[in-house]
């Protein structure tokens, strides 16, 4: 037996099902978001769309659940997703793969349907340890935002992917302020409300520096309120650019309220880089903690989203 086959065995044996991470990349633009909607074109409907064609001969074809739902124009090179495969069509990987088959032949089967031209990658498919979810089992997410300002030329081919701003920005300034937000607070004036689910997050890290004359901010938290990260960009915009200064971006978190005081910053600048699990012994754990706190308490603990 391979690795693949054995912990398909016994992950067989206690659910029926095995259960298959994906690590995923896709160029935002001409997606109206990772989350599946009738009549769009949604990161997670071409995907399943791929699936059901390669297990159309093997029942349902299955769902995923991902990472983190990001919104339109949002790109992703560290996504993860996870979905629950059958015995049987785990099986149909290895007799139909010319590569070897096992889990590994998903994604070349994916792909093979996506298209080399394709918008959307799927960088590695794997039998997941015991009690991984794409979702509830995740540490930490990391994104990166791209700000060309004036002392810049612009380059049409990064226009996709970097927000073009027409004034010279202070990126002493903007880092300044963004150190100074960290740790664990209510973030309801840099988050689009939705009802049912809490604005209570931990801003691990936020940095900002520039790369090949690119401001480049680094956000990274245990999970994002819906438009968290594009506000902290903006209202980091609006301190480079000397609108607003440190202490009135504490101020304005502190408030706890939707404010007007900076502009969002819109989604093409912006990248999922990475998704960050504990060990493989602690999987379990992490997710059955993460729903509990959901479940039991979601104004304070709903953790496991991602809005932008």
């Amino acid at each position: 037996m391979t690795g693949d086959s054995e912990a398909a065995a016994l992950a067989s044996s206690t659910t029926g099902t095995v259960r298959l991470r994906l690590d995923l990349a896709y160029d935002g633009t001409d997606f109206a978001g990772w989350a599946r909607q009738p009549k769009l074109r949604t990161v997670q409907g071409v995907l399943e769309a791929a699936l059901a064609t390669v297990f159309h001969r093997y029942g349902p074809p299955p769902t995923l659940t991902v990472a983190g739902r990001t919104d339109a124009g949002v790109h992703a090179t560290g996504q993860v997703a996870h979905l629950d495969l059958t015995d049987a069509q785990l099986a149909s990987l290895d007799t139909r793969d010319r590569q070897g088959g096992g889990a590994a032949a998903l994604a070349r089967r994916l792909n093979g349907i996506a298209g080399l031209s394709s918008d959307v990658w799927v960088a590695a498919s794997a039998i997941a340890p015991a009690g991984f979810d794409a979702r509830f089992s995740a540490t930490w997410r990391v994104y990166e935002y791209r700000v060309a300002d004036a002392t810049r030329p612009r380059n049409p081919l990064e226009r996709h992917h970097t927000l073009w701003y027409p004034a010279v920005l202070d990126e002493a300034a903007m880092a300044g302020a963004a150190e100074a937000l960290l740790g664990l607070h209510d973030w309801a004036s840099f988050c689009k409300p939705r009802e049912g689910s809490t604005t209570i997050r931990t801003l691990q890290e936020f940095t900002w520096e520039r790369r090949d004359g690119v401001l480049v901010a680094r956000v990274q938290a245990d999970a994002f309120c819906h438009s968290m990260v594009r506000s902290l960009v903006g209202a980091s915009i609006a301190v480079g650019e000397g609108k607003l200064g440190r202490g009135d971006l504490i101020a304005l978190r502190d408030a706890e309220q939707r404010t007007s005081a900076f502009k969002v910053a819109p989604a093409r600048g912006l990248t999922l880089l990475e998704v960050g699990y504990p060990p493989d012994s602690e999987l379990a754990t992490r997710a059955e903690q993460t729903r509990a706190r959901r479940d039991a308490a979601p104004a304070q603990f709903d953790q496991p989203l991602t809005g932008d």
